[in-house]
């Protein structure tokens, strides 16, 4: 299912390659854009949901399944307010950090027919969620297989009518296909079942637009294999909450410690596959010789980001599995943006490194959140954490009683008077 989400963008950036190297440059800038102040804080967000449901289920607490899945959404909606109003001024921003007109100007086209897919991706993560953390994995499977499937012809159909904008059309038409499915068989499903609902610096002028296109190309296929590491991580997490919420700590314990060696070893294939590839997958996208050469090179250091990637994606699950997804987001802030950020402006701009430079920066970001995350990981008191798992659920559930005590008792007392 993640497989065939970074497929579609796959999908997507073979589209925009083919409208030409400004449109590629620029539509991938947005998406990248879209990526980091839309779509990532709408899924980290939604992995606080996943803890809670995977609990929720392992004690049978069906209620507050239900509950956390339609406060999520809400909450989800809220965050695309600001998010929206980010998108709309894309252009400014990025000329403001130094990015070329040209490409800033396509940025902004781009995000601006994206917009739907906000609301859209605020409906899909959480009934994503609501369904992997019961084990429910197939009608996700189904409907984004589908999404893919019709994904190309409506690009076609699009391109042809639309060009770039038709490009950035597809991907929320596509994502609406998939919440009409799954939203159709929550309520089928819950319908059906005894328990119904109650209820950049200046110096960025550097990456000109060749430069801009190698690392797009370079993390469409790092998303492939992110699907894989996702999956991973999202099973971890599902398994380990499920495990605690039942309360069986020995369980939780060995789901945790074989997830992080299959994510090791996964890591390293990951490597190998991208080391294997590096040389045709630049010609899928692009028939510039000056990208292609760049995808072959860059593709390199980005295998070994990959065997950092594994372990500390599935490290992230296990440590929402625990409900504590507050530890994975101060993690990465330091990770990523105490550490990352500044070493990789340094080796890319002030030592000359340029995008490798980059890449190198990220590695060191995120071993150093990897670090982070095992040693919490390797601490975990598992007979503790299901105790706190059992009480955590009995209490919500308490308190949603008694809510449904005094909504019962105020009724009475009103019909009385």
């Amino acid at each position: 299912m993640n497989l065939a989400w970074f497929a579609k963008i796959a999908i997507t950036t073979a589209f925009l390659g083919r409208l030409g190297d400004l449109r590629l440059a620029g539509g991938t800038l947005g998406f990248t854009f879209a990526n980091v102040t839309g779509f990532s804080v709408l899924n980290g967000l939604c992995g606080a949901m996943e803890p809670i449901c995977g609990q929720a289920y392992g004690a049978k607490n069906f209620r507050l399944l239900h509950k956390t899945l339609l406060m999520t959404i809400f909450l989800l909606l809220l965050v695309t307010l600001p998010a929206s109003f980010l998108w709309l001024n894309v252009e400014k921003i990025l000329i403001h950090f130094g990015q070329q007109e040209e490409i800033s100007l396509v940025a902004k086209t781009y995000l601006f027919y994206l917009l739907p897919d906000l609301v859209i991706t605020s409906l899909l993560c959480p009934l994503k969620a609501y369904l992997s953390s019961q084990g429910i994995t197939v009608p996700i499977m189904f409907s984004s297989a589908l999404g893919l499937a019709l994904h190309v012809p409506i690009n076609i159909f699009l391109v042809k009518s639309k060009g770039l904008e038709g490009v950035s059309m597809a991907i929320w038409i596509t994502d609406l296909i998939v919440v009409i499915l799954l939203a159709s068989y929550v309520l089928v499903k819950e319908n059906s079942k005894e328990g119904k609902w109650k209820e950049e610096d200046g110096s960025t002028k550097a990456f000109a637009t060749g430069a801009v296109g190698v690392l797009a190309i370079v993390l469409n296929f790092d998303y492939l294999l992110f699907s894989v590491m996702l999956s991973l991580a999202t099973c971890a997490s599902i398994r380990v909450s499920n495990e605690l919420g039942a309360n069986q700590a020995g369980p939780a314990y060995q789901s945790a410690y074989v997830s992080m060696a299959l994510s090791l070893v996964s890591g390293c294939i990951g490597a190998l596959v991208m080391v294997g590839a590096r040389g045709i997958w630049g010609p899928f996208f692009s028939h510039d010789k000056g990208i292609i050469r760049g995808v072959k090179k860059m593709m390199l250091l980005m295998a070994l980001l990959e065997v950092v990637n594994f372990p500390l994606a599935v490290c992230g699950g296990i440590v929402r599995g625990t409900a504590r997804p507050w530890l994975g987001t101060y993690s990465n802030l330091g990770g990523f943006y105490l550490v990352a950020l500044p070493v990789a402006i340094l080796l890319a701009f002030k030592a000359g490194l340029g995008l490798g430079g980059l890449l190198i920066g990220f590695l060191v970001g995120i071993t150093a959140c990897m670090t982070l995350l095992l040693v919490f990981v390797m601490r975990i008191d598992w007979e503790v954490e299901a105790d706190k798992a059992q009480k955590l659920a009995s209490n919500m559930q308490e308190t949603i009683q008694e809510r449904e005590n005094d909504k019962n008792s105020a009724i009475i007392n009103g019909a009385i008077i």
